[in-house]
Formats: structure tokens, C-alpha cells, sequence
């Protein structure tokens, strides 16, 4: 029987890919953390969706690339080498990736002018509360090494998350009132 637990995180400490171990507290468990839960946020988000539908589809492959990141988070400085692009390590390409689907996502529909009030319907709300949880892990991502595309890939993921709420909203939309 393959155990859940180890006992080895009792200490306060907890393992990182490739080797080594850091507090519990460090910023980049905390990092990690805030992106479990953004990863989370979308499984909830998809839960709702139409089993192999686009929606579903999308957001599976967008939790497919958080363990991508958070593979990359969870890398001591000395072992970023052993990262494989687009395995464990964030590319500039899956950054584009996400760029190429909101510009295709946003033809479909009349983009907003306005501040849109979230909770048209389930989808859109979930989808917009994912987008909060994104964002919270962005801000989390400041301190990754200089030239990690994580920021810009959780930035744009936040933008996409706004992009399907809103598509998902179909023509209603309440906004801010004048």
C-alpha cells in the first residue's frame, strides 16, 4: 500500500523537486500554495463545464500547465538547470499560448467597456473566482529568478480566466451603473 504521508513535513519543513528541503514558510511554498489553489480554483470552475466540451478542455490544459509551474517554484536556485522546458519549467511559448487564446476567445464576443459585476450565472462566477486566486498567486511570484516566465504566465492566465467568465456570461451582462 503506497502511504499519503511521510511524517517528514512534522518538522515544518517540506521537500523540494531535485532535492533539498525548506520551511514550511518560505515564500516559495507559499508561492506554491497560493498556485495549488488557483490550480484548484479552475478544477472547481471545470466541474461545472460540459464534460469534453471547449470549456472543459481549456481549463483541464490549464491545470495541466500549473503543475508545469509549480514544478518550477518548487526548484532550488543550484538545480533550475535540471528544469525541462514545458515539463517543469514556464516558456515563453506557453505564455503565448495563453495569448493566442484570449485574442481567440475575445473575437467571439463583444468585449466589455465597463466593470462587469461577476455572478451572471455558476460558470462565470467560478471562472471569475478562479481569476482572484490567479491573481493572489501572481502577486506571490514576484521573487522568482529574473527571467522566470511564471509572473507572465499567471498574468495572463488571470486575463484569460476574465476572458472565459466573461464568455461564458453569453449576452446579459450586468455592469457598474452610471
Amino acid at each position: 500500500m503506497v502511504r499519503i504521508y511521510t511524517r517528514k513535513g512534522d518538522d515544518g519543513t517540506t521537500g523540494l523537486l531535485y532535492g533539498g528541503r525548506v520551511g514550511k514558510e518560505s515564500p516559495v511554498i507559499g508561492l506554491n500554495g497560493a498556485v495549488d489553489e488557483a490550480q484548484a480554483a479552475l478544477g472547481l470552475a471545470r466541474a461545472e463545464a460540459v464534460r469534453g466540451g471547449e470549456l472543459d478542455l481549456i481549463l483541464v490544459d490549464l491545470e495541466r500547465d500549473l503543475w508545469v509551474l509549480m514544478a518550477e517554484v518548487a526548484t532550488a536556485p543550484d538545480n533550475r538547470h535540471k528544469l525541462a522546458p514545458g515539463t517543469s519549467l514556464v516558456t515563453a511559448e506557453m505564455v503565448d499560448g495563453l495569448e493566442s487564446l484570449i485574442d481567440r476567445m475575445g473575437e467571439r464576443f463583444e468585449m466589455p467597456t465597463e466593470f462587469v459585476v461577476p455572478g451572471q450565472d455558476r460558470r462565470s462566477a467560478l471562472l471569475d473566482m478562479a481569476r482572484t486566486v490567479v491573481r493572489r498567486a501572481e502577486r506571490s511570484s514576484l521573487n522568482m529568478p529574473k527571467g522566470s516566465q511564471i509572473g507572465a504566465y499567471l498574468n495572463r492566465l488571470s486575463d484569460l480566466c476574465w476572458v472565459l467568465a466573461r464568455w461564458q456570461e453569453g449576452e446579459y451582462r450586468a455592469t457598474r451603473r452610471k
